[in-house]
């Protein structure tokens, strides 16, 4: 296979700066194009360090349909991977036509970048907040979608139909929809890791902030759940497991082994791990104590969801590795780096 070219929208960020890594790292070129309005350039410079050398970078934003024409003008891709996105549940329910303008049309304007150049493989980072609140556990992609319970949620479930029909509409287009479970942690590297703005919406940030001391106490939302320790149960992936999925779903596109011109798959573990498993493990595998207090429920969060990724281990040879423990640690270690401990 010759060598292929892969856009990273939103390469700078979290989840987009591993993959990269994993991407280089696997023999392809990557371009990182990113307007930088939910990261700073701490994630672009570690990826650059991880790697030995200058990454292509283009500052843009994917709204802008001029800028997204000069981007696919000036490189011949293979590939796109789409996470140029807002993704604050709370802020979307705020701010609903902020999150739908910019969700919807950075993506509908590289799908259509995409048919004007006769084609393209499309990766979509879709997420579990798809399936909603389910009775039946674990989830399969055959799981029915639920109503979404927040403008964010219902971005996500009208860009998997955006990118379904556009496939069916244009032959040249193929994609694939990623359902993310919950992404933690780092890079081991401690390079590149969850670098929030503001409040962190996520779990683990506030929990290794809480730990570093930039937050006074970390709420463990709800201890009345039907579960067995009565907090949430989630599927915790680590991101560089994540990370890696991407590699192998763009090689399946890129090597012409898709069964289907529009294929989604799960990305977890299949194990679910409560909120307080998490951070008693937290505490346990880097011997620091949290300060930590139950509070109540907060509206919108469901109960349990995991995964059943039995379909991405056959289809793309692919499944997580890393322990708990291990991206716990590495989590740790990006705080730590960032407060220069």
């Amino acid at each position: 296979m010759s060598k292929k070219t892969v856009l990273v929208s939103g390469g700078a960020g979290f989840i987009g700066s591993h993959v990269t890594v994993e991407l280089a790292q696997a023999g392809y070129d990557v371009v990182i194009a990113d307007n930088f309005s939910n990261c700073d350039e701490t994630n672009y410079r570690g990826v650059c360090a991880i790697l030995g050398r200058e990454m292509p970078l283009v500052r843009m934003d994917f709204c802008d349909r001029g800028a997204v024409d000069a981007l696919f003008a000036q490189y011949p891709f293979d590939a796109v991977i789409h996470f140029a996105a807002f993704k604050a549940v709370g802020e979307s329910v705020a701010e609903p036509l902020k999150y739908y303008r910019n969700n919807l049309l950075s993506f509908v304007n590289i799908l259509d970048a995409a048919r004007e150049k006769g084609g393209l493989n499309v990766l979509f980072s879709s997420s579990a907040t798809v399936y909603g609140e389910t009775d039946r556990l674990p989830v399969t992609e055959a799981s029915p979608r639920q109503e979404a319970k927040s403008p964010y949620g219902n971005t996500k479930v009208m860009c998997e139909d955006i990118l379904r029909d556009s496939v069916k509409a244009y032959p040249g287009i193929r994609g694939i929809a990623l359902r993310y479970f919950n992404p933690i942690g780092a890079h081991p590297s401690a390079l590149i890791g969850e670098l929030p703005r503001g409040v962190p919406n996520n779990l683990v940030p506030f929990i290794t902030q809480t730990a570093i001391g930039k937050r006074e106490c970390l709420s463990v939302f709800g201890n009345d759940y039907p579960t067995p320790d009565g907090t949430c149960l989630r599927d915790y992936i680590d991101i560089v497991d994540l990370a890696r999925a991407h590699v192998c779903a763009v090689t399946r596109m890129c090597e012409d082994r898709m069964k289907e011109p529009y294929e989604i798959f799960n990305v977890g573990t299949g194990r679910p791990v409560s909120v307080l498993e998490l951070v008693n493990a937290f505490e346990k595998v880097n011997g620091v104590k949290l300060n930590w207090k139950f509070a109540p429920r907060r509206p919108g969060d469901v109960t349990a969801i995991w995964a059943d990724p039995t379909l991405a281990e056959k289809e793309l040879g692919w499944k997580a590795e890393r322990s708990v423990e291990d991206t716990l640690k590495a989590a740790w270690a990006w705080e730590r780096r960032l407060a220069g401990k």
